[in-house]
């Protein structure tokens, strides 16, 4: 600063250039804002970002993503008229809390993305290979308890299923191509080029003669299965009432939550609402029909012979057809060849996207009962969250507002952040991506 003529220290700079940006913030007037989140520390804190979509510029960034912290400072500017976020429920949730006069916008890219990754989960029943050990099979699972599921849902029940039963099958194939190259004479270095796997797994797996399982930790006090010999006996003697059993637990030691005991326990309900299920209730003796768990084919790519992962399929489901590559489109046709729900899940999701681009809400409801009517359990899930903020969701129809500003400022944010190698606070970040001055109105 000396060499600049500037007799100051540089924390009196800072500390300046933060009172000027936030007495600008105080003056700032926003009528459509665009929120998301940014990550400070990948899987860990993430902040607010809130752009004013007219002019294209930063408001302010939150330290933190709650619902709290995004209802406070809406409340501070009444002048909102429009908000456009992403599907997070913390944003909807301060939204409705500070801004009850806005009308929220679901960004139609965000309802693509959820709809791709919901045909990747629906497509996970088919080929789930990962790089983990077995999932252990589940202990007293029966097709009645599958039939009678979750609060008496059977396609969730079966859903799970599924994703279990074929994660099991992929960690299944792979040991036994693993077992038949070395069979045939082939070294663990071949193998391991073959397959994709590192050699110190290969010699691993190479002294079983079946995949092993995964291994459980061992329980700790904020885990219910600590007290599963408690748990069990009370049950037997007829506690089954949740906040009951949480309260004598938590005598003894317990320090978990409330819905990790649920869990345990709605595992307990299924299977005394199965047994209840197939009981006879006459002298004639009588079995409830249970469900067929078959399981699906597996995609190949005809041209290199490789499994067509979820992954790729999901994204080449909503892609029309006149923008697909040779070799995608020869994927297509094998998917459609070989998966029996791929045509029926890629019509609605051709419909689901010209749906967005037309903006016909008639067409939108129209869709729905589709949904609704269809069997393919992944694809009713994302209807029936979509009906939870279905006001939103028609309003990403009516309105041409996005997020995509606000994913802008997000990219500039992660080059400032990097810049400062994580030693700057959320308040200098703030002051760097805030204007020094007083955005110019350019509406008309």
């Amino acid at each position: 600063m000396r060499r600049l003529g500037m007799p100051v220290s540089d924390d009196t700079i800072l500390r300046q250039l933060k009172r000027r940006v936030a007495s600008l913030c105080a003056k700032t007037t926003i009528r459509v804002a665009g929120i998301d989140d940014w990550c400070w520390r990948k899987g860990c804190t993430y902040g607010t970002i809130i752009v004013d979509l007219e002019r294209r510029a930063v408001v302010d960034v939150l330290p933190d993503r709650s619902a709290v912290g995004t209802a406070e400072w809406l409340s501070q500017h009444p002048e909102v008229e429009i908000i456009s976020r992403d599907r997070c429920g913390l944003y909807a949730q301060g939204a409705r809390e500070g801004a009850p006069q806005a009308r929220q916008i679901d960004d139609r890219f965000h309802l693509l993305r959820n709809l791709r990754e919901t045909i990747e989960t629906q497509l996970s029943r088919t080929d789930r290979s990962t790089g983990r050990a077995l999932l252990p099979a589940t202990k007293g699972e029966s097709k009645a308890t599958i039939a009678y599921g979750p609060g008496g849902r059977r396609d969730i029940a079966e859903h799970r299923h599924f994703i279990k039963q074929t994660h099991r099958r992929s960690r299944q194939a792979i040991f036994d191509q693993i077992r038949t190259l070395r069979d045939g004479g082939s070294s663990i270095v071949d193998i391991a080029r073959e397959t994709g796997f590192g050699p110190r797994s290969i010699r691993k797996w190479l002294k079983f003669r079946s995949p092993p399982e995964r291994r459980a930790t061992a329980p700790k006090p904020c885990s219910p299965n600590y007290f599963l010999d408690y748990l069990s006996r009370r049950w037997a003697e007829g506690r089954v009432r949740g906040r009951d059993l949480l309260h004598e637990i938590k005598l003894r030691g317990y320090t978990g939550r409330f819905s990790h005991l649920e869990r345990l326990l709605a595992k307990w309900r299924r299977a005394r609402g199965a047994e209840s299920a197939t009981l006879p209730a006459a002298p004639v003796v009588a079995t409830a029909p249970t469900p067929v768990i078959a399981t699906t084919p597996r995609a190949v790519d005809p041209v290199t012979g490789w499994l067509i992962s979820p992954i790729v399929a999901a994204a080449l489901r909503i892609k029309p057809r006149g923008l697909l590559t040779p070799a995608q489109a020869v994927k297509i046709d094998a998917l459609k060849n070989t998966l029996p729900d791929f045509t029926a899940m890629r019509r609605l999701a051709m419909r689901f996207r010209g749906i967005l681009r037309s903006k016909d809400i008639q067409k939108f409801n129209g869709w729905l009962i589709d949904v609704q009517q269809s069997e393919i359990y992944a694809i009713r899930r994302f209807a029936r969250t979509m009906r939870r903020d279905i006001d939103s969701v028609r309003n990403a129809l009516i309105e041409g507002w996005s997020n995509g500003k606000t994913e802008g400022q997000i990219n500039r944010l992660k080059t400032l952040k990097r810049a400062t190698y994580g030693r700057a606070s959320t308040k200098l970040l703030r002051a760097r991506m805030l204007p020094l001055h007083l955005p110019i109105d350019h509406r008309v």
